[in-house]
């Protein structure tokens, strides 16, 4: 009967752990709400268990509110916040002025990402980072969609699971955002060679190891575009 008991609660741990691996995934945005999860066999590959493990830690998820089964098979996360980032999109979309107290947020918040991906370093993110911003000069880019890209890759970087998913929450609102500057606010030639300049040195900087660089070239942009809020204000 003991023996019995041990290997209940040996399969009761690692699927517990397996659950919370899937959670790291889900709150990093690395499998993104409303996405599909992988199939169970490459889920126990990707996690070295066996499928019973798998299969009792997508149950425990389920029952928590963290995904559900699809039609057809297969499992989808669920997202928790679904009704909030269009919410907040809705208001920046209705009253621009609040992207004011947006950039204020970001710029308090990334530049604190910005230091972490110095810290963390690694030629991968560096790389990723890298791609990112060659990608918004690109012939017939969507700059607004590569900003973006940086901006989580940047939160990849920071190797923080908690500021990755709090970024995945709000990442309607900044594609929202980002939508705007690279299409209204900073829309000229010379603006977007600046955004460029600025983003290249971020990466220089996290590439260097060079926290305090990061910082100040992150909050650097930030405050350059928070000057053009404050000059669209003036002009109207």
């Amino acid at each position: 009967m003991s023996d019995a008991v041990s290997v209940s609660d040996r399969r009761e741990s690692v699927a517990d752990r397996v659950a919370a691996e899937i959670l790291k995934l889900i709150a990093g945005g690395d499998i993104e709400p409303g996405s599909n999860l992988p199939a169970e066999r490459k889920l126990s590959v990707m996690l070295g268990v066996s499928r019973v493990s798998v299969r009792a830690a997508l149950q425990t998820l389920k029952a928590q509110g963290f995904i559900d089964a699809v039609q057809g098979g297969g499992t989808r996360v669920v997202s928790r916040a679904s009704g909030a980032d269009p919410a907040l999109a809705e208001l920046v979309r209705l009253d621009r002025s609040n992207m004011l107290d947006l950039m204020d947020l970001r710029c308090e918040i990334e530049v604190w990402a910005a230091r972490r991906a110095a810290e963390s370093m690694t030629p991968e993110t560096v790389s990723m980072l890298r791609e990112t911003v060659v990608a918004m000069t690109r012939p017939g880019a969507d700059k607004a969609a590569q900003d973006v890209a940086f901006h989580m890759a940047l939160a990849k970087a920071s190797d923080s699971v908690v500021y990755r998913h709090l970024l995945s929450l709000v990442r309607g609102t900044l594609a929202e955002m980002l939508t705007y500057h690279r299409t209204e606010l900073f829309a000229s030639a010379q603006d977007d060679a600046t955004v460029v300049a600025q983003h290249i040195a971020i990466v220089e900087a996290i590439e260097a190891k060079d926290s305090e660089g990061a910082a100040r070239a992150m909050r650097e942009h930030l405050n350059w575009a928070r000057d053009h809020y404050s000059k669209s204000n003036r002009d109207r």
